[in-house]
């Protein structure tokens, strides 16, 4: 059943899916995708078995309520409307005690109503963990995917899916299986940082060490394949493997001129 990311999530795969999938091997156990974000290249392959996690609560509450609850949240997502003044009042909600009684169907609706309607599809949350993005002054969002939700739900009914941080599948990984690494990007310049996904940031010490993890992947002959930005010191940090270019849309930027082509490597170890 043919399915799409149910979000618009910045640094998505969508338009690398020919680049990508043809590089993954078909002969493996568990796919495992520990950055999930929007998961492109997840729901363009489907496989049969998988683990997918992020450290991202909202985001991953979303997965688990449209694999075990969708048509609940369908209904839910119908509920919504688009108007600023309602924007303002859904996304502020996390400031106040009360979101916290929330019950996970209603968070879910309420990430992918913001997701549709801010401005440029931009998920972002502050220091707090609060979503910060404005409204996005769109003439008439598609808040309610019914037919793609619906897909996505049978593409996850048996997936394993988990709040964590990508050290926590060196534990439970093995030769049969796979592994897609999708991190926040290293910035190619001062200015281009963005890792506001979660509170927490990711920097350059979470990239060193998501190498060690790969390096330590490989010698208990794990197959792995990375995506990250062209920077010159991560070109050097994976340069004992293989680095291939390509060439990406920029989608997300504040800044509309500076989107567009930009060049990205994948690293794989076999």
């Amino acid at each position: 059943m043919n399915c799409k990311p149910f979000l618009k999530w910045a640094g998505g795969k969508s338009q690398l899916w020919d680049e990508i999938s043809r590089r993954i091997p078909t002969d493996f156990s568990t796919y495992f995708e520990p950055f999930l974000g929007g998961g492109s290249i997840f729901f363009y392959l489907q496989p049969k078995q998988a683990y997918l996690s992020d450290v991202n609560f909202e985001l991953i509450n979303t997965y688990r309520v449209i694999r075990d609850n969708v048509d609940e949240l369908i209904t839910d997502l119908k509920t919504h409307i688009h108007q600023e003044e309602y924007f303002y009042q859904i996304r502020n909600i996390d400031r106040a005690e009360a979101y916290q009684n929330w019950n996970a169907i209603k968070r879910a609706s309420r990430l992918i109503y913001l997701n549709k309607t801010c401005y440029n599809g931009l998920t972002r949350v502050n220091s707090k963990g609060q979503f910060n993005v404005p409204f996005g002054k769109y003439a008439n969002p598609k808040i309610v995917d019914e037919n793609n939700l619906i897909a996505c739900h049978q593409a996850l009914k048996n997936a394993e899916i988990n709040v964590g941080s990508f050290r926590e599948i060196e534990q439970l990984v093995t030769s049969e299986d796979f592994v897609y690494f999708d991190p926040p990007y290293a910035p190619l310049s001062e200015t281009a940082n963005f890792t506001s996904y979660t509170q927490d940031g990711f920097g350059e010490e979470q990239h060193r060490e998501l190498k060690e993890l790969c390096d330590r992947l490989t010698e208990k002959r794990v197959r792995w394949l990375l995506s990250n930005s062209s920077a010159p010191w991560i070109l050097e940090l994976y340069q004992d493997y293989k680095i291939e270019f390509v060439q990406a849309n920029r989608a997300i930027n504040s800044k509309s001129e500076k989107r567009g082509k930009v060049e990205e490597i994948l690293v794989s170890n076999y």
